[in-house]
Order: structure tokens, then C-alpha cells, then sequence
């Protein structure tokens, strides 16, 4: 088990990858496409999640500010499957099954950090060491 638990920091780089590549393809189309994914929604909350989505993105692939941008990553996942999603059901058409898995990958990040490959500020990638014990 031991050798599992020498991977966690891959996992976590795999995890802010998937995230952040995913989020980056969504935002894109938001930022230099429009705005109408998000009709239903106030205009000032369409630069936000575009800005969310995008840089947000940019940020958790480079591993910077990772917790800061997972939260709000799962903030909004979590009201795209309030308003837009969840009247579809789990896996329906446009259900919130995706939605839910970034919102899980992202809460992930926000727990333990992204990990100690990636920029980082201050010099701490938002994880910490666990102590030793003799």
C-alpha cells in the first residue's frame, strides 16, 4: 500500500489537468464565443463564470491559487446543477452527471491542495507533508 500512497502526487496532477483542460474548453467558447450558454442567467454572472471557467482553468493547470479557483469551480458547478441541470436528472439529456464529477474533482482540489508539481504562491502548493512517526 505504500507504493499507492507514493502516487498521490501524481494523482493530484492528474486531477488539476482533467480539471483544468476541461474547464479552459468550456470558458473558451464563453470568453471569445458569447454568452448565450448562459440566457438564464443575470449578465454580470456570465463574466463570471466565463472568467471562472477560463483563467480558472488556466490557473488550476498551472497549479496556482488551486484552492481558491476549485472553489469556485464547485460554487458554480453546483449552481449549473441547481438552475440548469438537475430538472434533468442524473443522466438524462444535459442531466448532471458531468457536472457533478467536476464539482467532486474539484472539491478534491480543495481538500488537498494541487499537489507539489505546479507553480505556486508563496512557495507551497496548498498541501502539506504528513509528520513522520517513529
Amino acid at each position: 500500500m505504500d507504493f499507492l500512497n507514493r502516487l498521490q502526487p501524481l494523482a493530484l496532477l492528474v486531477m488539476r489537468l482533467v480539471l483544468g483542460a476541461i474547464m479552459i474548453a468550456h470558458g473558451y467558447h464563453k470568453v471569445w464565443g458569447g454568452f448565450h450558454h448562459h440566457m438564464e442567467f443575470a449578465a454580470w454572472t456570465a463574466y463570471l463564470f466565463a472568467g471562472t471557467e477560463f483563467f480558472g482553468g488556466i490557473a488550476i493547470v498551472l497549479g496556482l491559487f488551486t484552492r481558491f479557483f476549485s472553489l469556485a469551480i464547485l460554487i458554480e458547478m453546483g449552481v449549473a446543477m441547481w438552475k440548469a441541470h438537475f430538472k434533468n436528472g442524473l443522466t438524462g439529456n444535459s442531466g448532471f452527471e458531468f457536472p457533478l464529477a467536476l464539482a467532486t474533482i474539484a472539491l478534491a482540489l480543495l481538500c488537498f491542495g494541487g499537489g507539489p508539481w505546479g507553480l505556486t504562491f508563496g512557495g507551497r502548493s496548498g498541501g502539506r507533508k504528513a509528520k513522520k512517526v517513529l
